[in-house]
């Protein structure tokens, strides 16, 4: 039976680019990390965010439920569990950085997940999520039938205080390295959304990121 990340995630319909590489650079800056930090991604699928996070030099492992072969992830410890349902492997307060993207939208119940990110994390320790956001996707979210759960910028604020995070946040996340260096281009993503339907998948990477959105919520230890 074909699996999922080999079938979604496969190299012809989705390339590798270099943009898991920017948004890890990014999270590393605006984050505070350092070098020899140790960071766990939880669904770390093809490996693409932990190849990024080890070339900036950081302590990378990676946790899913599903094996899959890539070269990315040569020299990567991999542990393999139902982040749904099982704890995790590694001891308590193991690591500076939990690091999940597009997972918990994927679970029925991210109770177990949430508590096994906030054990093995140090104290002091951050949990980095992203997740798709509902107000804009929810024309075209269950278009990956094994997404489960839709979440809202309140709603994951809530779910990381409900799990003891402190200094929480939660906001929307444009996937655009961009926007990220100059702000003031989200008025023209916005101009972009009220004319493009989200149904459209544009080619035009700006376009498309303009309209496809992100939550990204983040707390500490």
């Amino acid at each position: 039976m074909p699996k999922y990340i080999d079938t979604i995630y496969s190299e012809k319909l989705r390339p590798f680019t270099k943009y898991p590489s920017q948004l890890c650079g990014y999270l590393f800056g605006r984050f505070g990390m350092k070098k020899g930090d140790k960071v766990l991604e939880v669904g770390c699928g093809r490996g693409d965010f932990l190849k990024g996070f080890k070339e900036l030099g950081l302590d990378a492992y990676g946790l899913d439920r599903e094996k899959t072969v890539s070269e990315q992830l040569n020299g990567i410890e991999l542990q393999y569990r139902d982040v749904e349902k099982e704890k995790f492997p590694y001891g308590d307060g193991t690591f500076d950085v939990v690091f999940s993207k597009s997972l918990i939208e994927h679970l029925i119940d991210p109770g177990n997940f949430m508590q096994e990110c906030h054990r093995v994390l140090k104290p002091g320790g951050r949990i980095i999520i992203m997740t798709p956001d509902w107000g804009s996707l929810m024309k075209i979210f269950f278009d990956d039938y094994t997404h489960r759960q839709p979440y809202t910028v309140c709603a994951v604020k809530d779910l990381l205080n409900i799990f003891n995070f402190k200094d929480s946040g939660s906001e929307i996340f444009y996937q655009l390295p961009i926007i990220w260096k100059y702000p003031a281009l989200k008025t023209v993503s916005r101009i972009i959304r009220f004319f493009v339907p989200v149904t459209t998948k544009s080619s035009i990477k700006f376009i498309r990121w303009s309209v496809e959105l992100m939550i990204l919520g983040t707390g500490v230890k």
